[in-house]
């Protein structure tokens, strides 16, 4: 997606830099930049829980609410575990207890006790870092960049490359990469007055910082967080991080007066725990930290105790800064704490502008199934090879959204040293960013958020601040392509499952607040055929809240084909922040634009099944390539917009109009469809579900199913175990829920088989590869079947085998499997190839394919082809010549291989993260009923046509017209920074820097003119006399 990035880089060599620059003639056109890659794991420490109480209280209080918990349930053989850090003296409001026995009557027993707010299980958080040397390829033309991933070979044909938005970006300008970043976004014009961060306290929670390194001056306080009994960074990442932020020497960070204090939160074997984090977050507020930077995350949203303690944080005015993740380029990889509403995520681009290879992209996915993600990343600045301080004292180059955060945080440092104190809020400082980021062209809204970063902007922002509320998004067009993706790709039309966008309301104007009021406001004259639905938070805690809004369009529109437009109103009561403690009102517009058309053919309409997925976090849903074994969890949502992303594309480009099913199938008017995609689906369905689809395949429905692997022992074979937890963890599942399908499935006389399959192979003459997919177990005769070659992967990894399906030498392991079954459900044994529309069977038809992964995007070998050719035999009967010559002849319908029909796993517990099962376990539960969202009262306005965009403008600040910052109650910083590489200078601190005048400008020139006029006069006549000379004394 989008082009790699090849421009030339400076031809000095910044590996390490101590004290000088060292150049290599040899090396000249070569520059050593690393990028920072995580590998994130968590997991639950069985036998700990988090006891959160409701307030805080000292230890021995805090003891005695657990003892009189558990003595009343009759629990003895517990203790709590005795934390020794710097806060281990002051009142907390968590306690971590080891329970070895009482089971749930012991966590129900303090569930009830009053002064009890929460109890959670314990979670062990592994994140190893790798400095991974970015690829160069060097050439008698010097050395390209190539990417961020290992991309060497394909360097010279990323040089013009189609882009998403169906143009090609073509060569542009190289540049070299800059010595300061700081100058890059103009942080010394601001030393230049005197602003330096002095005064602003900044937490740096990562990996420790050494004692007397030699870029810092104002290390106010080193805490160790995890035991060790050791402040120093054994692995660099956080001594970068600082650097970034406050260094003073050599590589340059923002705010070199800021005064840090560093939380070492992670071992040397890079593990951490939730509790460690909880403790020193309490520390961060009771010493009044101002901004916190967290170059580290991960996709535990729901790890409560955590992101509570944020919102904590948050409420009492620490601005968090953290990083969105480097899981890029896919989409829904977004990490927490970076993707909750009060955190500033940041993603990273490149300095020619560019969207970074690794930053992670949108949405957030806590909100589905029911609902759609919010906006994130908030901003993205520079990220890659960034210059920052080295652990040995001299400084390299790094790469990643661990880069970009620090950025951020140094960056809203030093604008928090300028602007008064007042306007140094979350939400103030989240808004002087994202209104004056400055959006790049070419990249939506779920890739850069609001733009890159402006740190003078920003400033002007902030001097003149006042309280205010604001969106995020600040409009809804949805026709705005490509900033608005993916609303921009589908029009609305009636009957159309419901367009969900999701708006964060930022609340400037106190900690909290309430949302009195929500109208929705028809433009005439055809404003009035959109329907528009609002749920929100009626309570904005802390600085900021949700709108979720939900766009139908009414029976009158069925046959319009335009552009509608309307404003939704929000009002919004909150007290200010100012000692008289006034209540303030305030009402928010949302300009809205949508295109409705008239409904499309039932053919082109499909329906895709995301209420039936399930991922983590929550419960062990494993990722459905075995051979991901670095990144187990599947956390990636299986969204049309994340990680089908690329799908959703083809299918449009085809003329597909794909809806998102966020309810069970019996609230569905299946009758408008041509067909439902089931594609990796995990949870179970209603009884009820199963009677509705087979009535809606009867009636013309047709069903695609692209299923994943499932085998009882390889769950068991595949599960976890920390020495550090000292627990197995078992997947509730497996790539898909095979069993749930088998039910569905079953009145067709179809079946997925328990085995585990892998492989290369080709079919109707594309590359095809199978990752772990499973086969087809039975299958009716008048069927199509297509089999391939695979290897057996199941019985590779129960037995020890490395893949290749080779036993031995010359020895060939692979099957003839079924993977792919086509079936006309009710034709009997006809063939239908060659008749009519009007000769076809009015029945749906269904296709099995048993592997989803060639679906996802980051796929070597995508399947978007075999999608398409399903969907061509699915909606109009006509199978392609493609597959049709793959089929196989069979004369059996059941058994294909030997195998069994896979069994759920016995002690599963898939009905915890169910919406289908009870939570007891004692089977499906009630359909949930079927309530249509409450449309708002529409009030009609007579309003002219919006301008071409809805967005609003905000004009850069020209760096010239700047002042000196008038900061009440504050005094001046002791020493102006000028300019990158630049030492502190010893001047007054009332010195201040003035602009050359323009007559100093002119007399400036007259004297360089005079100069040149006299150089060249004595040249002229010296020149003459001196080749005479010469030409004498050859002569003699």
């Amino acid at each position: 997606m989008g082009t790699y990035l090849l421009f030339f880089l400076v031809c000095l060599r910044i590996t390490t830099v101590f004290s000088a620059e060292v150049t290599d003639p040899v090396l000249c056109n070569a520059t050593s930049s690393e990028r920072v890659e995580y590998e994130f794991s968590t997991d639950v420490v069985g036998s700990e829980h988090i006891i959160t109480f409701r307030g805080y209280f000292l230890r021995r209080a805090r003891e005695n609410y657990v003892t009189a918990a558990l003595n009343n349930a009759g629990v003895s053989n517990w203790t709590i575990v005795q934390r020794e850090n710097p806060a281990k003296d002051y009142p907390s409001d968590f306690d971590v207890v080891v329970m070895n026995e009482g089971g749930r009557a012991a966590l129900d027993a303090l569930k009830d006790h009053p002064a009890i707010r929460r109890v959670t299980a314990q979670r062990i958080v592994q994140r190893t870092i790798k400095y991974v040397q970015e690829d160069t390829n060097c050439g008698p033309n010097g050395c390209l960049y190539t990417g961020w991933r290992n991309h060497r070979r394909r360097a010279l044909h990323s040089i013009r490359k189609p882009r998403e938005n169906e143009g090609y970006s073509s060569r542009k300008l190289l540049r070299t990469v800059p010595r300061q970043i700081t100058s890059v976004l103009k942080a010394d014009l601001l030393w230049s007055l005197g602003v330096t961060g002095e005064g602003i306290r900044v937490a740096v929670f990562d990996t420790g910082l050494a004692r007397h390194h030699p870029h810092f001056g104002r290390v106010r306080e080193r805490t160790d967080w995890t035991g060790e009994n050791t402040l120093d960074d054994a692995l660099g990442h956080g001594t970068f991080v600082a650097g970034v932020i406050a260094s003073r020497a050599d590589c340059l960070g923002f705010a070199p007066d800021a005064d840090l204090h560093i939380f070492r939160v992670f071992t040397d074997n890079q593990v951490s725990y939730t509790s460690w984090f909880l403790d020193a977050f309490n520390y961060a507020i009771m010493r009044k930290i101002d901004v916190l930077n967290l170059s580290i995350g991960g996709p535990d949203f729901m790890d409560h105790p955590f992101v509570d303690k944020v919102w904590e944080l948050s409420a009492n005015k620490v601005i968090m800064v953290s990083a969105i993740g480097n899981d890029g380029p896919l989409y829904g990889t977004l990490n927490n704490p970076a993707d909750q509403m009060d955190v500033i995520g940041v993603g990273g681009i490149g300095f020619d502008d560019r969207i970074a290879k690794f930053s992670s992209r949108g949405m957030t996915t806590w909100e589905l199934p029911n609902g759609y993600g919010r906006m994130k990343p908030d901003i993205v600045t520079y990220g890659s090879g960034v210059r920052g301080s080295s652990v040995t004292g001299g400084c390299k180059s790094l790469s990643g959204t661990s880069v970009a955060s620090p950025v951020v945080a140094g960056a809203i440092a030093l604008l928090a040293s300028g602007v008064p104190r007042q306007h140094v809020t979350p939400a103030a400082v989240k808004q002087a960013l994202c209104v004056t980021a400055r959006r790049l062209p070419g990249y939506n809204m779920f890739e850069q958020g609001h733009g890159k970063l402006d740190l003078i902007s920003a400033y002007q922002f902030l001097r003149e601040y006042t309280p205010q509320a604001s969106l995020s998004p600040p409009y809804m067009d949805l026709t705005e392509c490509t900033y608005m993706w993916p609303y921009c790709t589908q029009p609305l039309y009636y009957s159309a499952q419901p367009t969900i966008a999701n708006v964060t309301v930022v609340n400037g104007l106190g900690v909290a607040g309430d949302v009195k009021e929500v109208t929705w406001h028809p433009h005439l004259p055809h404003g009035g055929l959109l329907s528009v639905s609002a749920d929100y938070s009626p309570i904005l805690w802390p600085w900021s809240g949700w709108l979720a809004l939900s766009f139908t369009v009414l029976q009158e529109g069925a046959d319009f084909d335009g552009v509608v437009e309307g404003h939704v109103n929000i009002t919004i009561e909150s007290h200010d922040e100012t000692k008289e403690r006034t209540m303030i009102n305030t009402t928010l517009m949302l300009p809205i634009r949508a295109r409705i058309i008239p409904v499309p053919v039932r053919s082109r309409r499909l329906l895709w099944d995301q209420f039936h997925s399930l991922r983590y976090p929550g419960g062990y849903f494993p990722r459905d390539d075995l051979r991901a074994k670095h990144d187990p969890l599947d956390w990636h949502a299986d969204h049309v917009h994340t990680n089908f992303r690329d799908m959703y594309r083809r299918l449009r480009e085809h003329g597909f109009y794909l809806e998102v099913m966020g309810t069970p199938l019996t609230c569905i008017d299946t009758s408008l469809y041509g067909a439902l995609l089931l594609v990796d689906p995990e949870d179970e369905y209603f009884p009820e579900e199963m009677a509705a689809l087979k009535k809606a395949v009867d009636s013309g429905l047709s069903l695609l199913v692209f299923a994943d692997w499932y085998n009882a022992s390889l769950l068991r074979h595949v599960k976890f175990y920390d020495e550090n937890t000292r627990q197995w963890w078992i997947p509730e599942t497996g790539g898909a829920n095979v069993p749930a399908l088998n039910d569905l499935l079953s009145m067709y006389q179809i079946a997925l088989g328990d085995r585990v399959f892998e492989g290369a192979f080709k079919l109707g003459g594309h590359p095809m590869y199978y990752a772990s997919g499973t086969h087809i177990h039975s299958f009716p005769k008048h069927g199509v079947l297509i089999t391939a070659q695979l290897s057996d992967q199941g019985q590779q990894i129960m037995s020890g085998e490395k893949g290749g399906g080779k036993a031995g030498a010359g020895v060939d392991n692979t099957v003839d499997v079924p993977i792919l079954g086509l079936l006309q459900t009710d034709s009997g044994n006809r063939e239908f190839t060659n008749d009519t529309v009007d000769k076809l069977p009015k029945a749906g038809r269904v296709v099995v394919y048993g592997d989803s992964s060639c679906l996802e995007g980051g796929s070597s070998r995508p399947c978007h082809w075999l999608l398409l050719a399903a969907l061509q035999y699915a909606l109009g009967g006509h199978l392609p010549a493609s597959l049709r010559d793959a089929a196989a002849a069979r004369k059996r319908d059941v058994h294909l291989i030997p195998s069994e029909l896979p069994q759920r796993a016995e002690g599963g517990r898939l009905h915890l993260y169910s919406r289908v099962l009870a939570a007891d376990g004692s089977g499906p539960r009630p359909v949930p009923p079927c309530t249509p969202p409450t449309p708002l009262p529409p009030q009609p306005v007579s309003a002219p046509p919006a301008a071409r965009t809805l967005a609003p403008r905000h004009a850069p600040t020209d760096p010239r017209s700047i002042g000196a910052p008038e900061v009440e109650g504050t005094e001046p910083a002791p020493r102006a920074w000028r300019g990158a590489g630049a030492a502190p200078s010893r001047s007054h601190p009332e010195v201040v820097y003035e602009p050359p005048s323009l007559a100093n400008r002119a007399l400036t020139l007259i004297a360089i003119v005079a100069i040149i006029y006299c150089v060249t006069t004595f040249w002229k006549r010296w020149g003459r006399k001196l080749r005479r000379r010469r030409l004498i004394s050859l002569a003699t």
